[in-house]
């Protein structure tokens, strides 16, 4: 079918015009069938642009929310970490005052989730220093304690006894009993004093170490407590 123009009209016959307007009916139908199918079309393009619009901005309502249930879960964390380093570490961390503020360690730029850095950090702090073992030198530091501790004791104990034996009542009874009493727990502070050694060296004081305080305090004090009795006699 072709269009017709102003100038057919002067050339065409009477048939031929008729026919031709005829066609204008039918084409400006489907002008009018295409221009709503294209309008129909835009609307449905339209809504689906809508509808995805809509998907995306409750997409996006949830991840702010767990973003910020996140964030409240590492601050609460990180939070928790710090306090147990100040516990840990004292006067050192305390002079901060508060949690630092957040950052990248070692300014690196990757893309590592915050739980990775807060386990690292979790793990230096749970870190201890391993146990030093107890040397010839802590050995004979522990024998110096129970000499020490032995030498206190026998000291103690004549002081008491000639204290108690220039007094009158019940001191000059309780003396030679309290004296004994310092005479024997003397040593026993010396142990004390080498448990105190062996847990700075992250170690535990075994039984030769305890044997061997103890029996050098005792066996010190009970020496000079027997030459002082001899002496004396």
């Amino acid at each position: 079918m072709s269009d017709l123009q102003p100038a057919d009209f002067d050339r065409a016959d009477y048939r031929t015009v008729l026919r031709r307007l005829t066609t204008l009916d039918q084409r400006a139908a489907r002008l009018r069938a295409e221009a709503e199918q294209w309008h129909t079309d835009q609307r449905a393009t339209a809504a689906e642009a809508v509808r995805d619009a809509e998907t995306q901005v409750r997409a996006a309502r949830q991840a702010v929310k767990k973003a910020r249930r996140d964030l409240e879960e590492v601050d609460a964390r990180a939070a928790g970490l710090w306090a147990e380093y100040v516990h840990r570490v004292g006067a050192v961390a305390e002079r901060f005052g508060k949690l630092p503020p957040a950052g990248i360690p070692r300014q690196r730029a990757d893309e590592r989730p915050p739980g990775e850095y807060l386990a690292e950090v979790e793990k230096r702090i749970k870190w201890t220093p391993p146990a030093r073992p107890i040397t010839f030198g802590v050995k004979v530091l522990f024998v110096i304690f129970g000499l020490v501790g032995g030498i206190l004791g026998a000291i103690g104990n004549q002081v008491l006894r000639e204290t108690g034996a220039a007094a009158i009542g019940d001191w000059h009874q309780a003396a030679p009993v309290v004296a004994l009493l310092v005479l024997l727990a003397c040593p026993v502070l010396a142990v004390v004093a080498a448990k105190l050694v062996a847990d700075r060296r992250k170690t535990g004081l075994d039984t030769a170490a305890v044997v061997t305080v103890l029996g050098t305090g005792l066996v010190t004090a009970m020496l000079l407590f027997t030459a002082v009795q001899y002496a004396g006699s």
